[in-house]
């Protein structure tokens, strides 16, 4: 008898679940109202940001030699919001789309004395900064604040690598002899890497520079800082 009713029990809760419940479901994902678990996904269909930016910390120290042989370090953008990348000029695989984004960043801001690009290459026994200048004037490069460095290569790995977590390497295995992420770092005014949260309220850290979504957040978060 109490098995009997136990049956009985068991099944008015699905019965409940399937007219309560269930419908709830199917209506969020018609309605597209479920919640996306890609951490660069913080742009929504209205192209509306997440202005509530986190502060991870200060972006590591640097100072390296750019395309007009002139030593810059991190201090060179102190007061300016500024965007990081690793590179190479010889690059065949990911480059020419980073290229592509960064230049629609610097389109975007160019004008702006308070922003900056920093250009970092992964290959300097080949990227002189005769190499990078001729480089940055075949991209149709105008900012006078978008510097490609060069330097000791070993100093450059370990800035990307255990300074700002950006995987650098050399592989002869793949195309171009090396590897690296396609991250932009985004700096602010004070020197502190910035970035926006994903849907679950983490940090996304950097920004996709391969894909729209992340440019065009990067670009969102960018005027946020100019602001500040």
């Amino acid at each position: 008898m109490l098995k009997n009713k136990s049956y009985i029990w068991i099944s008015f809760i699905v019965l409940i679940f399937g007219i309560i419940v269930v419908p709830e479901i199917i209506n969020r994902f018609t309605t597209n109202q479920v919640v996306k678990g890609d951490r660069l996904d913080a742009v929504d269909n209205n192209g509306a940001s997440n202005t509530n930016l986190i502060e991870i910390g200060p972006a590591p120290k640097f100072e390296l030699t750019n395309q007009d042989n002139k030593k810059i370090s991190n201090k060179e953008y102190l007061g300016k919001v500024y965007v990081l990348e690793f590179f190479f000029s010889t690059c065949p695989t990911i480059c020419p789309k980073m290229n592509k984004s960064m230049l629609e960043i610097q389109n975007k801001f160019f004008g702006n004395p308070n922003f900056g690009i920093a250009s970092i290459t992964i290959n300097p026994e080949n990227d002189t900064p005769e190499v990078l200048k001729k480089h940055a004037e075949e991209l149709g490069v105008k900012s006078t604040n978008w510097h490609f460095l060069t330097g000791d290569k070993t100093y450059i790995f370990e800035l990307a690598n255990k300074g700002f977590n950006l995987y650098a390497g050399e592989n002869s295995k793949v195309n171009g002899g090396f590897e690296h992420s396609g991250l932009f770092a985004l700096i602010d005014k004070k020197g502190n890497i910035r970035c926006r949260k994903d849907d679950y309220g983490n940090p996304i850290l950097y920004y996709d520079g391969l894909d729209k979504k992340g440019v065009q957040a990067i670009e969102q978060d960018i005027a946020i800082l100019l602001r500040e």
